[in-house]
């Protein structure tokens, strides 16, 4: 399949793009379902997927999304720049290359036909195609860049490649974690401290599972280590990696990805604040803050259920005991009889923006957020509206981007 170069969007494709705005609202998932519908039916298309967030209909709606986003900001492109650096960590981290990007053009291209039917003019199919490929440019200069980047690095390499399981770790009722040491035993790239990796594995279910795992250790140059919530579902990858896992399994993995990160050089106090195995990305800065930043002032803020489901809470009082400005504050939503205030928790209930505005530095901190969704929209949208700039406010995803917050 060719791709087209498109360097510019003329000013006719921009005014017509911009016209299926409305035609978008209402049919947006309508249309990303049947491109995901035509886009799988090639298999070695549908293998580079994560079908988990297909089956739960959370990739469809967020790319509806994206693309809505796109259309309203086609004339004003420097506010997609967030959204154009997730994608392309998100396909570097699924080894999407530029070869797999005319197989999509042709699946929304015809799903947008097949949705609006004769509305589907052919200026209008027109226009998204060079829309498409305008956009497609830019990820693919993006990604291209990513992985030089990647490639050049000590330890780094390109696509997938074997780990195998050196050690497990049980840390709480429902997380284990997992060390993973390269097959080759050759050195492993320094990740950024929040970053995550993605691992392919065979399942009895589904042949070249994919999921992402973000990194729980500071970057160390010889392993990942990876902590694992298992889930309430009886499959997938999370009973895969608990079940089925041990010490000696291989398992293919893509270089650290991800655009959530901690600061090279932190200049101002930082607020972790996680959710259930949110803490995975904040343990790897807090190790990486205990190492190179010793004197940076740091707030560490944790919510589980109990002391049964919490994770690391001995590893990180350890490291806080090292950091002279650090505190840790751990809530617990649903204290077991044997949970005591003070003693292996601090709070019995749920983390609040009052809370936090009471006992964080609101106006001057950075905010590292991680957790389930409710969790996200909950901290990120309030932090927002007490004031705390956008640019002091960083979050990951587990899966594809919650579409209120992308908005």
């Amino acid at each position: 399949m060719s791709q087209p170069v498109v360097t510019s969007l003329s000013p006719e494709t921009v005014a017509i793009v911009k016209a299926t705005v409305p035609a978008l609202q209402t049919h947006g998932s309508a249309i990303t379902a049947k491109m995901y519908d035509r886009l799988f039916r090639d298999e070695h298309i549908r293998s580079l997927f994560n079908h988990a967030n297909q089956a739960n209909g959370k990739q469809i709606n967020a790319l509806a999304g994206a693309i809505l986003a796109y259309a309203s900001n086609i004339d004003n492109l420097g506010a997609l720049l967030p959204a154009v650096e997730r994608i392309a960590q998100k396909h570097v981290g699924f080894h999407i290359l530029p070869e797999h990007y005319p197989y999509v053009a042709t699946a929304l291209l015809g799903a947008i036909g097949d949705v609006l039917g004769e509305a589907a003019t052919e200026d209008i199919l027109n226009a998204w195609g060079e829309a498409y490929w305008f956009l497609a440019g830019i990820l693919q200069n993006r990604e291209g860049a990513l992985r030089d980047a990647i490639t050049q690095a000590p330890g780094g390499w390109t696509g997938w490649r074997p780990f195998v399981v050196s050690e497990t770790i049980r840390e709480s009722s429902i997380i284990t974690s997992f060390i993973l040491r390269p097959a080759d035993g050759k050195p492993v790239m320094h990740h950024k401290p929040g970053q995550y990796i993605t691992l392919r594995f065979d399942t009895a279910g589904q042949a070249g599972m994919k999921r992402n795992y973000s990194i729980s250790c500071a970057p160390n140059g010889e392993y990942y280590r990876i902590s694992v919530r298992r889930a309430q579902e009886s499959q997938g990858g999370s009973h895969f990696m608990h079940d089925h896992v041990r010490i000696g399994t291989t398992l293919e993995i893509t270089p650290p990805a991800g655009d959530f990160y901690l600061s090279d050089n932190p200049e101002r106090p930082v607020v972790l604040l996680s959710g259930g195995v949110g803490l995975t990305p904040m343990v790897s800065m807090l190790e990486t803050i205990r190492q190179q930043h010793p004197g940076l002032p740091v707030h560490y803020v944790h919510s589980t259920m109990s002391s049964q489901t919490h994770a690391m809470g001995s590893h990180v009082q350890t490291l806080a005991s090292h950091l002279p400005h650090s505190r840790v504050s751990t809530f617990y939503s649903e204290p077991a009889a044997i949970d005591q205030p003070g003693q292996n928790h601090d709070v019995s209930g749920m983390v609040s923006l009052d809370w936090l505005e009471q006992n964080t530095p609101v106006q001057d901190a950075d905010y590292y957020i991680c957790g389930p969704s409710g969790f996200m929209r909950a901290f990120v949208t309030g932090l927002a509206a007490k004031g705390v700039p956008a640019d002091r406010i960083h979050y990951e995803f587990f899966g594809p981007a919650d579409e209120a917050l992308a908005a």
